[in-house]
């Protein structure tokens, strides 16, 4: 039996909304982008947060389509999901590093409307988390 590629242990992840298994496949110091906000935010504690958090507020989440590079080190993911009435599509940018590790992980989503629906619950989510 083969050794999952890290994408596959990425989509199992998230397909069981397995969040506490996420750590064990980022790197410490890992970078993520948000569609949200100028400024990265650094760290796999912060990464594993807010994709926590993401998770619990789509719903229907359903990637569709993928492209892989050919050394498997970076995946761009097309995604589908619903927050309340809004419908929106993203895409999920991974880079892996030698390890298999998450080193950088961008998101892009569109329309303006579920871009917005995601920004009002992640900011009560990210108040709270904050302190």
């Amino acid at each position: 039996m083969s050794t999952p590629t890290p994408l596959k242990i990425w989509h199992e992840i998230v397909a069981n909304k397995e969040m506490s298994k996420l750590a064990n496949i980022i790197h410490p110091d890992a970078v993520f982008r948000s569609p949200m906000v100028y400024k990265p935010y650094h760290g796999r504690g912060t990464m594993v947060f807010v994709l926590s958090q993401v998770i619990e507020i789509f719903e229907n989440f359903t990637y569709h389509r993928e492209m892989i590079s050919e050394d498997e080190r970076s995946a761009f993911l097309e995604f589908t999901a619903n927050i309340g009435d809004k419908t929106l599509k993203g895409l999920d940018l991974i880079t892996f590093d030698e390890n298999g590790k998450i080193t950088e992980f961008e998101v892009l989503i569109r329309p303006m409307s579920g871009l917005m629906a995601l920004a009002e619950q992640m900011a009560v989510r990210m108040a709270e988390h904050m302190g």
